[in-house]
């Protein structure tokens, strides 16, 4: 079973590392192959903790047509060719990708790849544990619908997409595959300023989808105190992937809205800390909190001396701390009853000091 999958059916966050293509670049700053660039990425994942890493597999032949616009920030990546972008970054195949599963396996990292058209849907059957459907093919019912028929979990983005086709999806999926399904927002633009981050979505899927997962796919620049991450996270997201590079001065491609190692390390710590103070639903009081339970509450008080034999009244009497003797909830129990002993003023009053 998927590491992933595993990891948020026992209620832990999940930090996905969308390689995608960044190794190319950091292959040529480097002056090292392809192969070692991807290996060293997800080395460096393992490395901040991570729990995962994941690729993008496609060839630009079979992914956009040659007159496919751009749909990304121009100022950050000028290629303004989908056909002519994707063709930089899509020497990978197979023997590639199989290399690459066994070496993230062998260290430790859950390996999977988004699959972007059938034959790349077929090779990585034997390679990964979960599928991952991009936004861009939510609506693209043979291709859910195939690799639904994989019988693996998912892993559905949910970017630019009405709740219709959400649904949809998610029914065509069903038809399929009774596995795990981790719903993850997502806004299909790159990068997405944080005002567009729209992060109340997470609630709203959270509620329509109850038998899902719900997850977070990431654009944002990260932020300082990854604000952005902790708060998908305190709305419901459970898996959170983001993209992940080694260099995030590097122009183009997917490098400007990623995440470096370190980013990653202060998100792990930031949701590991929030983990910690959420504690338990439970409504009861804790374990740690019983010192100051008794101390800190009241008990009835003898306010007079009361000689042994004589009744109490309510005038005799007020609440103070600490809370080890009759509870002021007992107030009209306890009137009337006579005094067995002499009481002092200011005695923390026992029902053993009373008949009765």
């Amino acid at each position: 079973m998927s590491n992933i999958i595993n990891r948020v059916k026992n209620g832990e966050f999940v930090l996905i590392a969308e390689i995608g293509v960044n190794y190319y670049d950091i292959a040529k700053k480097e002056g090292i192959s392809n192969m070692e660039a991807a290996k060293k990425m997800v080395l460096e994942a393992k490395k901040a903790g991570i729990h995962a890493v994941k690729f993008q597999s496609y060839k630009a032949a079979t992914l956009p047509a040659k007159e496919s616009p751009a749909y990304w920030d121009m100022t950050e990546e000028c290629t303004a060719s989908q056909y002519e972008l994707f063709r930089k970054y899509d020497s990978f195949g197979y023997p590639e990708y199989e290399e690459l599963s066994r070496y993230s396996w062998e260290q430790g990292i859950e390996f999977l790849s988004t699959a972007f058209d059938i034959e790349s849907a077929d090779y990585l059957e034997g390679l990964m544990d979960v599928y991952k459907i991009s936004s861009s093919d939510l609506n693209n019912r043979p291709f859910v619908e195939y690799q639904a028929k994989k019988g693996k979990p998912i892993l559905l983005s949910a970017g630019a997409s009405n709740a219709d086709e959400i649904d949809a999806a998610i029914g065509c999926i069903r038809e399929y595959n009774k596995q795990p399904i981790v719903l993850m927002h997502c806004v299909l633009e790159y990068p997405t300023p944080y005002s567009h981050a729209n992060l109340n979505k997470i609630v709203s899927l959270k509620e329509r989808y109850l038998d899902l997962i719900t997850g977070y796919s990431d654009h944002t620049k990260p932020d300082a105190c990854a604000d952005v991450i902790k708060t998908a996270y305190n709305l419901g997201a459970q898996a959170v992937e983001k993209h992940f590079t080694l260099d995030k001065t590097l122009p183009g491609n997917d490098h400007y809205h990623a995440m470096n190692p370190q980013d990653a390390r202060k998100i792990l710590e930031g949701i590991a800390f929030f983990h910690s103070i959420r504690g338990s639903y439970e409504l009861s009081c804790l374990e740690s909190e019983q010192a100051a339970r008794q101390n800190a509450r009241r008990s009835l008080i003898s306010m007079v001396e009361i000689k042994k034999g004589t009744p109490v009244r309510e005038h005799m009497l007020t609440f103070k701390r600490p809370g080890t003797g009759i509870h002021p909830e007992d107030l009209e129990k306890l009137v009337g009853r006579r005094a067995k002993i002499d009481i002092s003023e200011d005695m923390v009053l026992q029902w053993g000091m009373f008949e009765g």
